[in-house]
């Protein structure tokens, strides 16, 4: 998102409609002011899914799916949301604008694309017209439905085929450099034609495909003996293999209901496992999982399967996705870790077992990551006594403060200590594991969570119901708010300044502004809540009165601390500072109560 401007997301959200954009997925039905339909992101007979469009947002009563129209376009259509923001704006006709780094420009884009397509299309007729690559994939299981669907082909075993049908000019070579698709020597005798050659020659290719359909890059297979046995395309304009997963666009098309992707490390496990009526799996791309992939992983769904071989490369492949893992490893999410036999890999598998058998190893065999964190250490430590604890001690630290603070960094360290023997105190695993792990568990809640029905959650409310509101409110009414020790209070203030300092004019723009921000998630809940304040004018006299009251309950609570110490203090007494600060709060307290009742 960083490098898309955050105006431009402003006005997508202003110009979009939300009932178009939803409407031509689902069949909504007009129901006062708003629309209605059954959701689409569950299964239900009465309609309890919601969409506002004078708010640009929508929300699921049953199952409360909820967000603005680029939300939508993520979760059903299931978009990164760099393409949701492309998808939404090319309905419109508008043009993605990007800052400066972002890379080449659209039309030169645009032109790479169609030419990784051109070529995909040649690879698939190359592969139509080789009878020994065809009966490779056949040896492989490979049905032609599958191969259709992920749009499998051969590239001839010559050096200079695909530079003959696609390099025929000067451009259309240098365009062929640059995606990788041609190699160039640094230095040879004779002209331009022999100094460039077919990266890949007599290979398998899998396109690997954005979540638009394009194509970004290959991955090229030997059919026979050979090294490298897979050959990927290299980092271009187009393709970044620490972003990019293979099948994700597949899966995505299949429709499945999606609860988990499982990821393996082959193309061809992918596609067999898709065959089989596994329609979630994808690959990484010869390289280990990032935390770019973890992102886009968690963007569709809440848990993720690593699968790997049993032998010592696959526990060392796992061992990084471990560690990998741990910064997206927060409360409602959920990552295992499945090992396969040892000789066996998903293909081979799936193809002995069939799909019930391999979905019971998911299900059964499948370790949590705390689990597989326990038995890892366990087995990479001598842990008995008090130097084996120090040892455990030494490895878990800079791995638990990789995990976010929250809930599930709590959890993680009180696995760890039960395991190893630590005390199972929050000051023991603080002072053993040297990692903070914040209040209790029944505190363990962001700072920024508001009590139900507090003032401040009414007041986030009505920003968020009518952002047009904050315009009106005094300057030291929202400095005042500085104060404020009530959870949520901070956030409150921040989005108040923000909103005068950027107005908005719906909810679905404030929520897109916050997408990428700590509080967002809080603030989408609250903005699914309803409200029944009749109109703008009302949420203005609302929010000033909840500000109002809720820097004289700080000034009172201020004020009560105060004249306790002073009682306390005896003969010491109180500062200057703070005998000045009780009158104050006194004057200021008494103009309130005979101007507002309390609280």
């Amino acid at each position: 998102m960083s490098l898309i401007p955050r105006s431009f997301i402003d006005e997508l959200i202003a110009r979009a409609s939300i009932v178009e954009v939803i409407g031509a997925r689902i069949a909504l039905k007009k129901a006062g002011h708003e629309y209605k339909a059954c959701c689409p992101f569950h299964t239900e007979k009465t309609p309890s899914f919601w969409v506002s469009p004078e708010k640009q947002f929508y929300h699921c009563f049953g199952c409360g799916a909820h967000g603005t129209a680029l939300s939508f376009l993520m979760e059903h259509d299931r978009l990164p949301f760099p393409e949701a923001v492309e998808e939404l704006a090319s309905s419109l006709g508008l043009t993605v604008p990007r800052e400066q780094g972002a890379g080449a420009p659209r039309r030169t884009s645009e032109t790479l694309y169609e030419l990784m397509g051109r070529v995909a299309q040649f690879y698939s007729q190359s592969l139509r017209g080789d009878e020994r690559a065809r009966r490779y994939l056949e040896r492989r299981g490979l049905n032609p439905e599958v191969i259709e669907r992920f749009a499998i082909g051969y590239a001839p075993n010559s050096w200079h085929e695909l530079l003959k049908r696609f390099g025929g000019t000067d451009e259309g070579r240098r365009r062929l450099v640059e995606l990788g698709l041609v190699i160039e020597r640094e230095a040879a005798p004779g002209g331009q034609a022999e100094r460039l050659y077919d990266r890949f020659r007599d290979r398998i290719m899998f396109p690997i495909r954005d979540a638009r359909g394009r194509v970004l890059a290959f991955g090229g297979r030997v059919i026979d003996q050979g090294e490298p046995k897979y050959l990927n395309s290299p980092e271009t304009a187009l393709f970044h293999k620490g972003r990019e997963l293979y099948g994700l666009y597949e899966v995505r098309q299949s429709r499945a209901t999606l609860a988990q992707l499982l990821v393996v490390e082959g193309y061809l496990d992918v596609v067999r496992l898709h065959q089989f009526g596994v329609p979630c799996a994808v690959a990484t791309l010869g390289t280990a999982t990032t935390p770019e992939h973890l992102k886009r992983i968690f963007q569709l769904v809440p848990s993720v399967v690593f699968a790997f071989d049993g032998d010592r490369a696959g526990r060392a492949a796992a061992w990084r996705a471990l560690q990998n893992s741990l910064p997206e490893a927060v409360e409602g999410r959920e990552i295992r870790f499945l090992f396969l036999p040892e000789g066996e890999d998903p293909d081979t598998l799936i193809a002995r077992e069939g799909r019930e058998a391999f979905e019971n190893r998911l299900s059964r065999q499948a370790l949590l990551l705390s689990e597989y964190l326990v038995r890892e250490l366990g087995d990479r430590i001598p842990t008995r006594g008090a130097d084996g604890r120090a040892r455990v001690a030494q490895a878990a630290r800079p791995l638990l403060q990789q995990v976010p603070e929250g809930i599930y960094r709590r959890l993680l360290a009180e696995r760890l200590a039960q395991a190893f023997g630590f005390q199972q105190t929050p000051a023991g695993m603080a002072e053993l594991l040297g990692v903070s792990i914040g209040q209790p568990l029944e505190l363990g809640r962001p700072a920024s969570a508001l009590g139900r029905g507090s003032l401040v959650r009414q007041a986030i409310r009505l920003l968020l119901h009518f952002p047009q509101a904050a315009a009106r409110i005094p300057t030291e009414r929202i400095e005042g708010l500085k104060e404020v020790e009530e959870p949520g209070a901070q956030l409150l203030r921040t989005l108040l300044l923000e909103l005068q300092a950027e107005p908005a004019a719906t909810t679905g723009q404030v929520l897109e502004r916050w997408r990428e921000r700590a509080d967002g998630v809080h603030l989408a809940r609250l903005a699914a809540a309803e409200t029944l304040v009749p109109g703008a004018p009302a949420a203005e006299r609302e929010l000033d009165q909840a500000l109002e009251r809720l820097v004289d309950q700080s000034g009172r609570r201020r004020l009560d601390r105060l004249l306790e110490k002073d009682r306390a203090a005896g003969a010491a007494g109180l500062s200057r500072e703070e005998k000045l600060e009780i009158q104050r709060l006194t004057i200021e307290l008494s103009r309130h109560r005979s101007v507002a009742p309390g609280p």
